[in-house]
């Protein structure tokens, strides 16, 4: 095949030693095969932003620091190169995710490097040594089902006890290698802490886990898997060997409506007050 022009400069400088071949083309990037020295692993190139379906949605970058200050500038301005970095930010955030989530023991690819929009990773492969299926192109037990849904939600929440939410997790970007499930793409992985949709997001990727699974075993659409996960979250009781049990406590104590009116208007006032004193009006 010939050899697409972003792993050109891979090839001039070592890093990789020979295309094999194009692995997948998705959204947001396509990746190959390719050989470095006597291991074979993959190459994802991202596409330009203007031949992507995903967008760098302002919720997934919400929480995202950028240390230079010049291009947080550009960014918010949406300048031309501000455009490049955030691009650039949008790689990275992947890259970081991978390192940090691979330290943390979640189930990911290894990645090696990431250079001019391609980051080279492991190749991720089944029990014959062949390219790793992708989840929803496998066929289960109700038995199979339970055992991989469980070893997923052990990794959901071994990525939340690392204060991260894949944001987009479903069965079409999880492989099925020799040893288990490993779990990709994240660029649009967001931090827990930082983001203000990060529970929402949890509960979607909990709930995709579900609906695939629910195929198989019904009984997984009944259980409150995030809302759970998400209260020891915040509760700071959460870790990796937490025993999950799909039931969270539904508060019925009634709303004291009257009280939550009142603390609303002493609010409003306070806020009216500080408007006429910095306006040089009489209280």
């Amino acid at each position: 095949m010939k050899t697409p022009k972003r792993l050109l400069p891979l090839l001039e400088e070592g890093l990789i030693d020979e295309v094999i071949g194009q692995l997948m083309s998705g959204k947001e990037a396509t990746v190959y095969v390719v050989r470095s020295g006597d291991a074979t692993r993959c190459a994802k190139v991202y596409k330009d932003a203007k031949q992507r379906s995903f967008r760098q949605a302002a919720s997934y970058r919400e929480g995202r620091t950028v240390k230079n200050s010049r291009q947080a500038r550009a960014m918010e301005k949406g300048t031309r190169y501000g455009r490049q970095m955030q691009e650039e930010a949008w790689q990275n955030a992947e890259v970081d995710a991978l390192f940090r989530l691979a330290n943390a023991g979640v189930r990911v690819p290894q990645p090696y490097i990431c250079t001019d929009g391609v980051l080279l990773m492991e190749l991720v492969v089944d029990a014959q040594g062949d390219v790793a299926p992708r989840l929803n192109d496998v066929d289960m037990s109700h038995a199979r089902a339970l055992e991989l849904h469980e070893l997923l939600l052990s990794q959901v929440v071994r990525m939340l006890c690392a204060g991260m939410i894949h944001g987009d997790l479903s069965e079409y970007n999880i492989l099925l290698a020799a040893d288990g499930p490993v779990i990709i793409d994240l660029p649009q992985a967001v931090d827990a802490a930082g983001n203000n949709e990060a529970a929402a997001m949890l509960q979607r990727d909990v709930d995709n886990l579900a609906t695939y699974f629910g195929q198989f075993a019904p009984e997984l659409l009944k259980a409150s898997y995030a809302k759970e996960m998400w209260a020891l979250y915040e509760a700071g009781l959460l870790t990796v060997d937490t025993k999950l049990t799909g039931h969270v406590e539904v508060d019925t104590t009634p709303v004291d409506l009257e009280a939550v009116m009142q603390e609303i208007e002493d609010i409003r006032l306070e806020e009216d007050a500080r408007v006429r004193r910095e306006q040089g009006l009489a209280p």
